[in-house]
């Protein structure tokens, strides 16, 4: 309660001392704001920085902003850097859809009455896609310190106005080394291959079980179902991409708060994939279902359904997954230990499996990463 008393005073001054922050989607830096059509090809882009205050309906009850709201910002911030770079020539008009967000890590929490600090930058394009980093600073107003909470990074592909499923062409960037260009090659290479394998391996659907036993896979798993409307979408009638993140992570932390019964935060969350585009009119199912625990770690799926009512010739689909990890925390914000999962069926015992593959090869990347160089 401390944490959270502290965090709503923030919040008030934050209003009275950053009012030159814009909230909401359109807020940004002036800089950021300025729309230029016409440049030479190739032409070296400019970063695009956003920010607002947290609010309380940004935040859990213990006053920490929930991962969704700032997935949400960080796709904000790439969409519009990217359907600015993608306008930046003489032709046809685009907005750029979001493909694939890689791996992300949740550096360190951030609370109601700091300022986010959203900052998005073009590091490679291919013919048909956009390759951005984004960085998320959060300030403390009253001591004026600022820390980086979140680094990402998103693939964007430019769709027509005119028609939704052509793709258009990218204007090439300038890059400051030569390596570059190779080195975002071999990124391309291996998310377009990533995003083909999962697409085609998430095809399976959470069943609700009844009278499931506490710390089973049935007893936390969760689904959201939402009717997408025209505040939801883009220009194009589909949906955002950080509003199914957002979805997905408030579905996530359901599944966690479940099992765990404590405060827990989003810690980290594994590539999301966006197989096929949701459109306005359509009711979306988001499931999540946990996969694998650590001592102090949670895995858990989430898989986005679209079923288009309003439409009988389309059937419903598999739109987005992704896997999110939480952490359990104590009153004080210390990391507590997490009930270990109990695997029933064939399937649950697998996924158990895979997840536990994934979280020691994440482990040991970290660990190598905390090795000094020789």
């Amino acid at each position: 309660m401390k944490l959270l008393a502290r965090a709503l005073c923030l919040w008030e001054l934050g209003k009275q001392v950053a009012g030159w922050e814009r909230v909401g989607p359109r807020g940004g830096s002036c800089a950021s704001r300025r729309a230029v059509r016409h440049r030479p090809d190739p032409w070296p882009s400019q970063p695009c920085s956003t920010g607002r205050i947290m609010r309380p309906d940004d935040a859990n009850v213990a006053g920490n902003v929930h991962g969704g709201t700032i997935l949400k910002m960080i796709e904000e911030a790439g969409a519009i850097i990217s359907t600015r770079h993608c306008n930046s020539q003489n032709g046809e008009r685009c907005v750029a859809a979001l493909a694939r967000v890689e791996r992300t890590d949740f550096l360190s929490p951030m609370c109601i009455g700091e300022v986010a600090h959203v900052s998005a930058e073009i590091t490679y394009t291919s013919k048909h896609s956009v390759e951005v980093q984004v960085n998320v600073m959060s300030e403390n107003i009253l001591t004026g310190t600022k820390k980086l909470t979140n680094k990402a990074t998103l693939w964007y592909v430019p769709l027509s106005l005119k028609n939704v499923d052509k793709v258009l062409e990218v204007p090439p960037v300038v890059y400051s080394r030569q390596e570059q260009e190779e080195e975002g090659r071999k990124r391309y290479e291996a998310q377009k291959l990533e995003r083909m394998e999962t697409k085609w391996k998430n095809g399976d659907i959470v069943q609700p079980v009844m009278n499931p036993e506490p710390n089973t896979v049935s007893y936390s798993q969760s689904s959201l179902i939402h009717l997408v409307g025209p505040s939801d979408c883009t220009l194009h009638g589909f949906v955002h991409g950080g509003v199914t993140m957002k979805l997905m992570d408030e579905v996530a932390g359901i599944v966690a708060a479940r099992h765990c019964k404590t405060n827990i935060v989003t810690a980290s969350v594994d590539a999301i994939n966006f197989h096929d585009k949701i459109r306005k009119g359509c009711v979306i199912t988001i499931s999540g279902r946990m996969t694998f625990t650590s001592n102090k770690s949670m895995e858990i799926e989430v898989l986005v359904d679209a079923d288009p009512v309003v439409d009988n010739s389309q059937k419903r689909y598999r739109a987005a997954s992704a896997f999110f990890t939480y952490v359990s925390l104590s009153q004080e914000g210390k990391p507590l230990p997490v009930p270990q999962l109990v695997p029933e069926t064939e399937d649950e015992k697998k996924r158990f499996e895979e997840g536990k593959g994934r979280y020691l090869q994440m482990k040991a990347k970290r660990q190598g990463q905390a090795e000094p160089q020789a």
